[in-house]
């Protein structure tokens, strides 16, 4: 089976989420449907079929999140001993060598990245680009408008 890197704050989300759709999102997509069917012939009854599509997206989302829970290897960055290397988990100050503009990413699982909170997936282009490098080295990612270069300012582990 093929591990899922989470970060300790991913997993955490994940199984918040999971916690959620089992406790909130599924009784009330019980109580949807019972109600839907209450209002009769359900070949013809639109709030039924709505209600069994969102039940179909839950269960799925459900064992999605579980199969990813039990498959997941959580990193915890401040315990990683990388010798100041960029690694999974690490959070790294870098700055555009074209633009001079700083910017801090940390390195995290696919279902935790979000660009706007400065945190990447592990295999987008730029964090491929930096695993491996240290403070003072230059990465090369190649983005839609050609090869961008960035300098290692710093490497945290937190």
């Amino acid at each position: 089976m093929i591990k899922v890197p989470l970060t300790v704050r991913g997993a955490e989300l994940l199984k918040e989420e999971l916690q959620r759709l089992k406790s909130v999102e599924r009784p009330s997509v019980i109580e949807a449907i019972a109600e839907a069917r209450s209002h009769g012939d359900l070949s013809e009854n639109a709030e039924y079929e709505a209600a069994k599509e969102r039940q179909a997206f839950v269960e799925g989302r459900i064992a999605e999140l579980e199969g990813k829970l039990s498959n997941a290897q959580i990193i915890n960055p401040a315990e990683l001993d990388a010798d100041g290397r960029i690694v999974f988990g690490t959070t790294v100050d870098l700055m555009d060598m074209e633009s001079e503009d700083s910017v801090t990413y940390q390195i995290v699982g696919d279902d935790e990245a979000d660009i706007k909170l400065g945190k990447v997936s592990v295999n987008s282009p730029i964090a491929r680009a930096l695993i491996g490098k240290e403070a003072g080295d230059v990465a090369e990612v190649m983005a839609p408008g050609g090869i961008r270069e960035y300098e290692v300012l710093e490497v945290h582990y937190r």
